[in-house]
């Protein structure tokens, strides 16, 4: 039932990320989080993300605005390792407080907390109008650089961000999305650096046993079919109706998180 659930989610995902405000690790870090511990399912996302955008890049790459790509993607790189060193700093899961419902005990850890907040925060996002309406100016670009790499590091959220920032950049459809692309692989390729390191070092362990690697595999072959059919279709996809479900599905699972349930 997980290699179902965690393929689904890759493979409409991925086809959908290329117009998205919300992107593959929006929805697929959760899932993963259903199997591995929280810092493991943010470090494997990451490599179904780095991998399913390399191969994005090769779809559509030579439509890249390489000036815009370095004003944004040159300050997402530190700011990306900057939140991937916090993520690996708080991956000792550290206990804030337990509680008990009936008879079962939880426990809210630091880096539950700081997730469920970072997932129920930009699930508002996709939940709330009024964010449809946010565009930055052209000179934010750097700015937003730096944003959507820091929270790419730490929780895998760049997506929403980086489509803000560069939405008036005066790119075409086609640059806007290759654009977009080359600056996420710099950013998971910096966090993965971070996360193999540190925070997925001593937890390796919980990729490789059971079913764990299998889940990888299978959702990087899902989100290549998701993005090859994604990159054909290169139409206008109205996306307000399926935000709006992802943003409440996520703020679910932030509660969850939060609370110490998953």
């Amino acid at each position: 039932m997980e290699l179902v659930l965690v393929s689904l989610a890759a493979l409409v995902v991925a086809a959908l990320t290329l117009y998205s405000g919300f992107g593959l690790g929006t929805l697929l870090m959760p899932v993963f989080a259903l199997f591995f511990p929280l810092e493991v399912a943010v470090g494997v996302t990451a490599i179904v993300h780095l991998l399913n955008n390399i191969f994005k890049a090769w779809l559509v790459g030579k439509n890249v605005s390489w000036p815009v790509a370095l004003r944004f993607g040159l300050p997402a790189i530190p700011a990306a390792y900057l939140g991937a060193a916090l993520l690996s700093n708080m991956a000792d899961r550290s206990v804030i407080t337990t509680y008990s419902l009936g008879t079962k005990q939880f426990e809210v850890t630091s880096l539950g907390l700081v997730m469920g907040t970072l997932i129920g925060v930009f699930s508002l996002l996709d939940l709330l109008p009024v964010f449809d309406r946010i565009e930055f100016g052209s000179k934010a670009i750097p700015v937003g650089g730096a944003l959507s790499g820091f929270f790419g590091g730490l929780s895998g959220h760049q997506g929403a961000l980086r489509s803000a920032f560069l939405i008036n950049a005066g790119l075409s459809k086609e640059a806007f999305i290759a654009t977009g692309v080359i600056c996420s692989v710099a950013v998971d390729v910096t966090r993965l650096a971070v996360y193999s390191a540190a925070a997925l070092g001593d937890r390796a362990d919980a990729l490789f046993a059971g079913d764990g690697l299998k889940l990888l595999l299978t959702a990087t072959l899902a989100a290549f079919i998701g993005s090859y059919f994604g990159a054909k279709l290169l139409i206008k996809v109205t996306m307000t109706r399926v935000r709006r479900l992802v943003g409440v599905m996520l703020l679910l699972l932030a509660v969850a998180i939060a609370a110490g349930w998953i």
